[in-house]
């Protein structure tokens, strides 16, 4: 589960970075997704999301994981697996090599995507101690 949260934290952060936000307001008060800074200062800094709106990712999060995101019926052929017998995408059609081979991927991958986005993470902490980061996707994080 963590390399696959880091996938979605990584694929955000530089989502947002570039610019791409979800259209409209955040909340009935008039304020826009975009209005928001990117990154950590999203969470911790004088503009950063107002208490409520942090409670809420973290309500939705334990929801997730006590609901959503564990092997419900007892069919789970590995760690991790959470299909469920709902979604199949052809899984069981694999032979035992290519599933193996599969999962070393989505683990490389996941991998992969903590260390970015402890990267990024570093890089946008370092900033403010005079060290100008130049990202080769993303560019100054300034």
């Amino acid at each position: 589960k963590h390399g696959r949260i880091c996938q979605l934290a990584f694929l955000g952060n530089i989502i947002t970075r570039a610019g791409i936000h979800i259209p409209g307001d955040i909340d009935t008060a008039g304020d826009a997704f975009d209005s928001y800074p990117n990154g950590i200062a999203a969470f911790f800094g004088p503009d950063s999301i107002p208490t409520d709106g942090k409670l809420q990712i973290v309500f939705f999060i334990g929801f997730l994981e006590l609901f959503v995101m564990k092997d419900v019926t007892g069919e789970n052929d590995f760690v991790g697996d959470f299909r469920n017998g709902l979604l199949d995408f052809g899984w069981d059609n694999f032979d035992e090599e290519t599933k193996l081979s599969k999962r070393a991927i989505e683990l490389n991958n996941g991998r992969a995507a903590q260390m970015g986005i402890l990267g990024l993470m570093v890089h946008e902490e370092i900033v403010p101690l005079g060290y100008d980061a130049d990202l080769p996707i993303i560019g100054h994080l300034v």
